[in-house]
């Protein structure tokens, strides 16, 4: 079989022909393309003529095209449908790409050109888009250390050859690890409290692994967290909360704690290199928030608002333990358990009763149903475009002329290939190419339940919120309509990416949204306005303690990449680092032999290092945008369609303060968030 990576696409829309690429391909494939991204490279050094906007700026920016499209095929595939020889290949190209990144950036008479066209900008009567390419392209080059000279530069490049295969390493040991375990339970009587379809599940897994008769539950989401919220078994749920939080942290060949020791000491040597304090100091200079300091006060002033209320909600589930007659010390593998059935109490609302309210595919068509409403798009599904497992399902999307604007894929289900969590990726990013517009291909990738022999996959109400958040992140993609690829869709500071995602949550406690799909799987019923009044009230139902858990893990964040080299160098125990950065947000006993950074695969292995902050940040942003769809009418068609113009469809195109206030007239306020919060 030819490579079909050395060619281009001739598949409908040029989607990767997935059924034709092999494992053997790839090396060659990449090779192959970053040997023609070193000639563009060369042929923009080379060109004799006056550095202009368009021989340089624009050069650089359609140069490696084959590369990227590539190179995306083969990292989206790691992460969502993986094997160890894909594995082995990303481990070998990825310091390739880490290098010529690295040559391009460093490139001295390359940057000259550049430099040139910056100096003129003024006088280059370029629109807005133009500027703010010119401005990313001179400053990347800046901060990839292109005016290092000698040793500091090969040292530069060194640290980020290294730091891409410390992230690779660490993700193969994260999902190694979560793949490894299985909690085979051969008595009935072990699973008490647990729901019917979930016992079901664990009997038909058994089942797979040829453990007749028994169950087996898995570190998997839709495994794990009903067995902590339902199962009586105190000792079991113990047992399968510390195999999860054991994870990479047991002294083993996947142990993570050396991987981040040595990650964190060259961030604060890369860092430094470029005259920074701090890693953080080198990655917010680029973010809405701009320092670590104004990090740390915004984290800290909201620990403040919440972590009272977060104590009384602990106490709470104490005093609940002890009505019940049940006499324990309150430890982390209670509190999913006993919060759930409290919330029950309080609010006759538990995650089985509203479950048959949300079958997937129904969850899908309203999803849907909601950016067709709010944004003039529709969804034609094409079981014959390409895709790269049988269980993804791909889209056609077309706007309100029937034009197709973009291609969905749909990847829901966990296998032991794909990653835990949920995320939105593109195989190809949005732009115009000489005056047409280059449709993108964006994909959701999420771990639900699956279903299984009759029974259909049935989302909790927080399963149905992270469908809503990573489709966000997709229309982002879906509706970029920007020149230049670079600044398209999702392609903005990192503490601006959620607010598209986080936004969208918020249609899910609306019933006017809800009555489009929210229909009982069995009976076709809508779901009852009581219910939805339910779902509502108990929306605040233990927030403070949620955001409490999300500001540590954002302050956590902060502490291992705000070192100093001396500082980083001189931290030996990853445990006792972290049990330091928890300590102000402390809520139960220390656990011993478990860890949290050893499995924090989003600051150490995703793009949110010094980042994890921008969910909250994100949240101010969400909850006053909200606000005017409040005002004017969840489905306004104004409100959305402004709410396009200025943010989805601009991505990176400005910066996101100026595209914010285009949209809401003015800065945000943290007054939306609190309120619905309930923090004051």
């Amino acid at each position: 079989m030819s490579n079909p990576l050395l060619s281009p696409f001739t598949t409908r829309y040029e989607l990767p022909p997935f059924s034709n690429i092999d494992s053997g391909h790839y090396i060659e494939g990449i090779e192959d393309a970053l040997a023609e991204a070193k000639q563009d490279i060369e042929s923009i050094i080379s060109n004799s003529e006056e550095p202009s906007f368009e021989n340089v700026i624009e050069a650089l920016e359609n140069s490696g095209e084959r590369l990227q499209r590539n190179t995306s095929i083969l990292f989206n595939l790691n992460s969502a449908e993986t094997s160890d020889e894909l594995q082995k290949i990303a481990q070998e190209i990825s310091p390739k790409l880490s290098a010529f990144n690295s040559e391009v950036k460093q490139n001295d008479e390359l940057f000259q050109k550049v430099k040139a066209v910056y100096d003129k900008m003024d006088s280059l009567s370029l629109n807005g888009e133009q500027q703010k390419l010119l401005h990313e392209t001179y400053f990347d080059f800046v901060r990839r250390g292109v005016e290092l000279e000698g040793e500091k530069k090969e040292r530069f490049k060194e640290i980020s050859i290294e730091l891409s295969k410390l992230s690779l390493t660490f993700s193969e040991n994260v999902l190694a690890e979560t793949n490894a375990y299985e909690l085979i339970l051969d008595s009935e009587s072990d699973l008490a409290g647990l729901p019917k379809d979930v016992k079901a599940r664990a009997a038909e897994l058994a089942n797979k692994k040829g453990y007749d008769g028994k169950w087996v539950f898995t570190l998997q989401a839709p495994s794990y967290i009903p067995f902590m919220e339902y199962a009586d078994n105190r000792e079991l749920r113990e047992k399968l909360y510390r195999a999860f939080m054991e994870k990479c942290f047991k002294g083993d060949e996947r142990d993570n704690q050396d991987l981040i020791l040595r990650t964190i000491r060259l961030k604060a040597e890369l860092a430094s290199l470029l005259g920074y304090p701090t890693f953080a100091h080198y990655v917010l200079e680029q973010r809405m928030a701009e320092s670590p300091d104004k990090v740390i006060v915004f984290l800290n002033d909201l620990l403040e608002k919440s972590l009272p209320k977060a104590k009384e909600e602990v106490e709470e589930i104490r005093s609940f333990i002890k009505s019940k007659g049940t006499d324990i010390e309150l430890q982390r593998w209670d509190w999913s358990y006993y919060s759930e059935k409290l919330r029950k109490e309080k609010y006759e609302l538990d995650d089985e009763l509203v479950k048959p309210f949300f079958k997937l595919e129904n969850v899908i068509n309203g999803v849907f149903e909601t950016a067709e409403r709010l944004y003039g798009i529709s969804f034609k599904p094409n079981s014959e475009l390409e895709v790269y497992h049988e269980d993804v399902k791909a889209y056609e999307v077309l706007n309100e002329k029937g034009e197709v604007v973009s291609v969905f894929l749909a990847d829901f289900f966990p296998r032991e290939g794909k990653r835990g969590g949920a995320w939105m990726t593109s195989f190809r990013s949005q732009r115009y190419d000489e005056g047409k517009r280059v449709i993108p291909q964006v994909s959701i990738v999420c771990n639900f339940t699956p279903s299984f022999s009759n029974h259909p996959s049935l989302l909790k109400f927080d399963e149905v919120k992270t469908l809503f958040h990573e489709f966000g992140h997709a229309l982002h993609g879906m509706l970029a309509d920007t020149q230049y690829q670079s600044l398209s869709g999702t392609s903005v500071y990192w503490d601006f990416v959620e607010l598209p995602s986080q936004i969208m949550e918020n249609w899910c406690y609306e019933k006017e949204c809800l009555d489009l799909f929210a229909k009982h799987y069995q009976t076709g019923e809508l779901i009852p306005e009581s219910l939805v009044d339910r779902i509502k009230a108990s929306s605040t139902y233990h927030e403070a303690y949620m955001t409490v858990r999300q500001l540590s893990f954002g302050l956590l964040d902060m502490a291992w990449h705000s070192l100093s080299v001396d500082e980083a160098n001189a931290i030996t125990d990853v445990g006792v680092f972290e049990d330091a950065a928890f300590a102000p947000t402390e809520l139960f006993p220390k656990v011993e032999g478990t860890n949290m950074s050893v499995q924090f695969s989003h600051i150490f292995a995703g793009g949110y290092a010094a980042g994890y902050y921008s969910y909250k940040w994100a949240e101010v942003l969400d909850a006053d945008a909200f606000s005017v769809f409040q005002q004017h009418g969840v489905f306004d068609k104004s409100t959305a369609t402004s709410f396009k113009e200025h943010i989805l469809s601009k991505g990176g195109t400005a910066h996101p303060m100026e595209l914010y206030k285009k949209f809401r007239g003015q800065e945000p306020t943290p007054d939306a968030l609190l309120k619905r919060a309930g923090l004051v």
